[in-house]
């Protein structure tokens, strides 16, 4: 069986690693992509023409031109739980069986809104940059997390972790999730009462935009945002005014609307946001968690068995 892993060298290396394609290797002969950019497209499709699975990138979109113009295409497996970009009926429609990997990012992320929270109510970088340019930096008034109130909107793995690490620092943690059989309260309560909120459902077209100039206008003077779900959630205009106006204490975001869920470089330089370049679940064992699942799912299929993670295996028929 011939795979093609259609990770960058750079991405290879953050976000597949030598553990994982060693896995692989084990299945079939692996085809790496050794170019720089996103490969997509009719490159893709070129690069795939003697391949029987692709183990993709979330930069590599499955559109239905791929099923349609690769005849010996088996599979087609997602490194990631985003599969938005891969046209799933158009698969099924071709006999392809599409699969995704499951969350191994529940810690890391949850660890960084932890480290957000701490740096927003801190200001430690501030003050080291401050040193490292010479000066002497003003000492301010920091904020306890103990005593604090968490706000968490979607209730999903991500959202419970970020709940109990803030139980477990003495916080007060309000959950607003609709779909989740949990002690909850609404969205205007949370807004109004967080000192921290961060929104963690999930992107859908019910969820666009779920923290627009409305929502900003409704929360707690000088509340803490902070976001590292997807930058769909969030109207970025709005958020820039709310920090404008003075109203928000301050942003961190690790996500945003430039190319691969990026925070948008004009949010990212402002004095009062924390960026970082989507890195929240980069992590070893949050990484190899996918990446060893995909490996797994590709020793399957070789048996012709659709692995946990098939998300159209009524549907496969190239086999």
């Amino acid at each position: 069986m011939r795979i093609l892993l259609t990770h960058s060298p750079e991405a290879r290396a953050l976000y597949y690693g030598e553990r994982a394609l060693a896995a692989l290797r084990k299945v079939g002969d692996v085809k790496l992509h050794e170019g720089s950019a996103p490969l997509d497209g009719d490159a893709l499709i070129a690069a795939a023409s003697d391949c029987q699975l692709i183990v993709s990138y979330r930069q590599s979109p499955g559109p239905a031109a791929l099923f349609e113009r690769l005849p010996r295409l088996k599979a087609f497996l997602r490194c990631a739980i985003d599969i938005r970009n891969v046209d799933v009926a158009a698969a099924s429609r071709a006999g392809v069986l599409v699969t995704q990997a499951s969350a191994g990012f529940v810690v890391s992320v949850a660890e960084l809104v932890l480290g957000f929270m701490v740096e927003l109510s801190r200001g430690i970088a501030r003050s080291t940059i401050e040193y490292r340019s010479g000066r002497v930096p003003k000492a301010r008034m920091g904020k306890e997390l103990r005593g604090s109130t968490l706000g968490v909107i979607g209730y999903g793995a991500i959202g419970k972790e970020v709940a109990r690490l803030g139980k477990a620092l003495g916080m007060r943690v309000l959950v607003n999730d609709p779909y989740k059989k949990v002690k909850r309260v609404s969205l205007d309560r949370l807004l109004a009462q967080a000192d921290y909120v961060v929104p963690l459902a999930v992107a859908t077209a019910e969820t666009e935009n779920l923290i627009d100039a409305a929502a900003f206008a409704r929360m707690k003077p000088g509340a803490f945002f902070i976001n590292v779900s997807r930058g769909n959630l969030v109207d970025e205009r709005a958020l820039e005014a709310a920090l404008d106006s003075g109203r928000l204490g301050g942003c961190a975001i690790d996500v945003g609307r430039d190319p691969d869920q990026m925070p948008t470089p004009r949010l990212a330089r402002r004095e009062d946001v924390l960026a970082t370049p989507h890195s929240a679940g980069l992590t070893v064992p949050a990484i190899e968690h996918q990446s060893m699942e995909t490996a797994a799912q590709a020793a399957q299929i070789a048996k012709g068995r659709a692995p946990k993670g098939a998300v159209n295996a009524k549907y496969w028929r190239r086999k």
